[in-house]
């Protein structure tokens, strides 16, 4: 029997106006972006998804990916917006970007989603599945650092809000008490679920009564963690949002303790490599003569087209493909995001990193094409599928 994988919607921008900007700190802000009726359906999505942005930005073609923070409202999209040093687009985002302001939005993406229940806009009581049904006092736990918070914060809302004996512990780290998104917001779920919501700040450059509470997460105060806070044996599923060393860590750690891998859910923001992916978004590369190619074919939107790729190059499918097609769809580049996910077809290719298909999408032949080179002499590649 073929494989099957999760169908995604194809991902496509849409222009969508900006109607609120709301600061969450001194560096993070808060956008909403209003979702017109006819688009409404495009723009369903289930918390922990995200939306790509694309925008001219000091006269050049930016794009980034964000992750929706907010329980599915239909006519609304809202993402947290972080600064970060050098970020060109964050600092636009969090200085220049104003209510009126109109960019391009790609439709949700992602599977950094919850299991045990299904929610979306257009169902905002959700549908409680199987696995709820059998376990109504399923226990989620998340990690989250920095801006990973952003996802979390849309499941553990959405989760307690529809699910009545549900509970999520949160495991919150930031530098200092003034970093902290969405404090507000964490503070009120607290008090609106005294029973069933638990978070633990924990501040790396802040001292807190509790050791346990105060540096950085490594492998010795995880484990006290797991143990001493929160106790491995009965959590429903974990999610873990962050830096490239803290995620890393802790699937490092549930693993040792026996956790299941589909309970385990991660998103990444960065993979802490110092490589930028800069050079594979588009790169001029110029076929010479008698030079010896690969042939890279893709399919888009029910067209096909076929691109020579030098072999010296080694650059990747997507670099090839947006030579021919610069509506080829990608955000980051650098095999996170998993926007840039195409089946393939024909040919063979090697992955370099893989940090955003589930292993039944690599088992259905899916790829990454911002990370894939080719191995063969042809490959061909379909986004559609």
């Amino acid at each position: 029997m073929t494989a099957q994988a999760p169908a995604r919607p194809r991902a496509r921008f849409n222009p969508l106006t900006v109607t609120e900007v709301r600061p969450l700190t001194d560096n993070a802000v808060e956008v909403t972006f209003a979702v017109p009726d006819d688009l409404v359906a495009d723009y369903d999505y289930v918390p922990g998804q995200y939306v790509a942005l694309r925008a001219t930005v000091d006269g050049k073609e930016v794009r980034r990916s964000y992750s929706i923070c907010a329980a599915p409202v239909p006519g609304e999209i809202r993402v947290a917006i972080k600064k970060t040093l050098g970020g060109v687009f964050s600092t636009w985002a969090n200085e220049k970007l104003a209510v009126g302001d109109v960019i391009e939005v790609m439709n949700p993406q992602g599977a950094f989603t919850a299991k045990v229940r299904t929610t979306a806009m257009n169902d905002p009581q959700g549908i409680v599945d199987d696995q709820l049904e059998a376990n109504p006092r399923a226990r989620l736990v998340a990690f989250a650092a920095g801006s990973g918070i952003t996802p979390v914060m849309a499941i553990a809302t959405t989760t307690l809000a529809s699910s009545p004996d549900a509970t999520f512990e949160l495991v919150y780290s930031n530098r200092s008490t003034v970093d902290v998104m969405f404090a507000e917001e964490i503070g009120d779920l607290k008090d609106r679920y005294p029973d069933r919501f638990t978070v633990h700040h924990i501040l790396s450059r802040e001292n807190r009564t509790s050791p346990l509470h105060t540096g950085r997460i490594d492998d010795e105060k995880l484990s006290l963690m797991l143990d001493r806070m929160l106790g491995a044996g009965d959590v429903e599923e974990w999610f873990l949002c962050g830096p490239f060393d803290l995620v890393q860590t802790a699937r490092d750690e549930l693993k040792d303790r026996g956790i299941p891998e589909d309970r385990v859910r991660f998103e990444l923001f960065t993979t802490g490599k110092p490589t930028t992916p800069a050079g594979q978004q588009g790169r001029d590369i110029e076929v010479k003569a008698d030079e010896p190619t690969f042939d890279i074919s893709f399919t888009l939107d029910g067209s096909s087209a076929t691109v020579e790729s030098p072999r010296s190059a080694r650059e990747t499918v997507l670099n090839a493909a947006l030579r021919k097609r610069p509506d080829v769809p990608f955000a980051c580049a650098g095999g996170v995001c998993g926007t840039c996910r195409a089946k393939l077809v024909s040919g063979s290719c090697d992955m370099d990193e893989n940090f955003a298909l589930e292993p039944d999408e690599v088992e259905a032949g899916y790829v990454l094409t911002c990370q894939s080179r080719p191995t063969s002499d042809a490959v061909e590649v379909d986004f559609d599928a």
